[in-house]
């Protein structure tokens, strides 16, 4: 549906119900889905957790208010779900970031996008290849996408960076707030990205980057993305993670190989056994994704289902009846659960056992876990 015109209210509401203990992405959407806007959302909050058993109270309004006022006195903005200049690849992942903050070229997101990635600790040739490969990529209109991290991540966007007179671009993504910089000596590349490219971050600005953000963030690279490019990568390393996210996304997963005496390029000698495709020069990369319309077309793993399903793709209040509590707490354990399982076996629409959940996240008494499942937490 077309984005409202958002006042400032309607932005310090958002904010609030995003950073509202409990309130995840599916959460997030659920709620706004449910009650129409934000502001609906956060007054219902207490009584939905009261539900599940537990006291509740949103984040402070003082302490979203001090967020946005950081963001902005670093030059940073907010890109909501439903605003116009949301990439359309990144809005199709089964949970797509509510909010991004961005700073630099926002136009960059309207231009065709692959994703560059590899090891952190890489050889000096895969550098060199992978900063050849951006160039190329980016003299032909390509946004190049990735992570601003050592090895690989920093060459890609360097290379982008020395071609995008030509019309292409770079894209960082990082894990920490828009206002922190990781790793420190990256400094003057993720400024240069975000004067002459384009900065994105989903993480609260001063956030410091923790492991756990990092999947996060590896989504967002490859949702931006038609395409994912491993140049050098050792086994369950994040850009494999990247990798097989870009897979279930239904995205062109691409890898580079290399000698299996170098344990930096098992990671993509793997992905090309289970069906990624081998390329050797970007000429190889922009015939993929001239073909790429959408459609998955290999499966290095089955996509699954999230819970972001519903009844159809809008944000607009259900037009049905509140049909009351849904008692499901019998039909979980510590064990997680598919939440199309407990739909099967409650008998429950899927919309009451989603609140169902909503309720028992508030109180603290439930995880959510990859692949849309949960559990109670354990007492």
């Amino acid at each position: 549906m077309p984005a409202p015109d958002l006042t400032d209210s309607d932005v310090l509401a958002r904010i609030r119900l995003l950073r509202s203990p409990g309130i995840g992405p599916v959460s997030y959407f659920q709620l706004l889905r449910r009650f129409g806007d934000a502001a609906a959302a956060l007054e219902a909050l207490p009584d939905l957790a009261a539900r599940g058993g537990a006291r509740y109270q949103p984040v402070p309004a003082h302490r979203v208010e001090a967020e946005i006022a950081r963001l902005h006195g670093a030059g940073g903005q907010y890109l909501f779900h439903d605003s116009p200049a949301y990439p359309r690849l990144l809005a199709a992942l089964e949970t797509p970031p509510p909010v991004l903050t961005w700073r630099g070229d926002l136009a960059l997101l309207g231009q065709g996008a692959v994703a560059l990635v590899g090891a952190r600790n890489a050889s000096a040739g895969a550098c060199r290849l992978a900063r050849d490969y951006a160039a190329a990529l980016a003299a032909r209109g390509y946004a190049v996408v990735s992570g601003l991290a050592r090895g690989i991540d920093a060459a890609a966007h360097r290379g982008a960076l020395a071609a995008m007179e030509c019309g292409g671009g770079t894209i960082g993504v990082i894990a920490s707030g828009i206002d922190v910089t990781y790793p420190p000596e990256h400094a003057e590349l993720q400024e240069a990205v975000a004067q002459r490219g384009l900065l994105l971050a989903e993480m609260p600005p001063g956030t410091e980057p923790l492991a756990r953000h990092f999947p996060f963030r590896n989504r967002i690279i490859a949702g931006l993305a038609a395409g994912t490019v491993v140049v050098e990568a050792a086994p369950r390393s994040g850009s494999l993670i990247t990798a097989r996210l870009a897979a279930e996304a239904g995205r062109e997963v691409m890898a580079v190989p290399g000698s299996p005496l170098d344990s930096r390029s098992r990671g993509c000698n793997d992905l090309i056994r289970d069906g990624a495709i081998l390329v050797q020069s970007a000429d190889n990369i922009t015939e993929l994704l001239e073909r790429f319309d959408g459609p998955q077309r290999l499966k290095l793993r089955e996509p699954v289902w999230t819970g972001m399903e519903m009844e159809d793709s809008s944000f607009t209040p259900l037009a049905v009846p509140d049909e009351g509590q849904v008692e499901i707490t019998h039909l979980l354990s510590a064990a997680p659960v598919a939440t199309d399982e407990l739909i099967r076996q409650s008998g429950a629409s899927a919309g009451a056992v989603q609140m169902a959940l909503i309720e028992l996240e508030l109180a603290g008494r439930l995880i959510r876990h990859a692949g849309g499942r949960v559990s109670l937490v354990q007492v």
